[in-house]
């Protein structure tokens, strides 16, 4: 398995067809809700504001996904729904996911700081990456989460 087989692809939302839409949000359903054990809203009404990278394997089958948003005058930009497939986990793909959803929000809203809600076993993944932990520990889902910043000046 190598990491060049792999096609990174953004879309908006309206930009999906019927079929690649079921794909990913079935993609996600399968890793956040099912495997990891957390019943959530992830239809949270956010995705269609949103930019979605797709990643896919040499098959064609998604190897990961992240969705990423700008400033919009009432929240930050994000990046989040950050997943990779069991099978891609450990390739590095997560590092090479991460900073092209930084870059895709750089190139798009320049200076803009980026939010996380990141799950809190990955803290110093994201800190690799710049981010930076601000607040206390909150629940969602039932997994432990931590509000992280890349950009602010005025984070600790």
């Amino acid at each position: 398995m190598t990491l060049p087989d792999l096609e990174f692809k953004w879309l908006s939302f309206d930009a999906f067809d019927a079929f690649s839409l079921y794909e990913t949000l079935r993609f996600r359903q399968d890793i956040f809700i099912v495997e990891q054990n957390s019943a959530y809203p992830d239809l949270d009404g956010l995705d269609p504001v949103c930019a979605h990278l797709l990643v896919r394997n040499g098959a064609g089958r998604l190897a990961g996904y992240l969705r990423a948003r700008g400033p919009d005058g009432t929240a930050p930009a994000f990046i989040g729904r950050i997943v990779i497939a069991p099978d891609w986990r450990g390739t590095g793909l997560g590092q090479r996911l991460v900073a092209a959803g930084m870059a895709h929000l750089a190139q798009h809203h320049p200076g803009a700081p980026i939010c996380i809600g990141a799950q809190q076993h990955l803290i110093r993944f994201y800190a690799r990456f710049g981010f930076v932990v601000d607040g206390a520990p909150y629940d969602d889902g039932g997994i432990p989460h931590v509000t992280m910043w890349q950009g602010r000046t005025d984070v600790p």
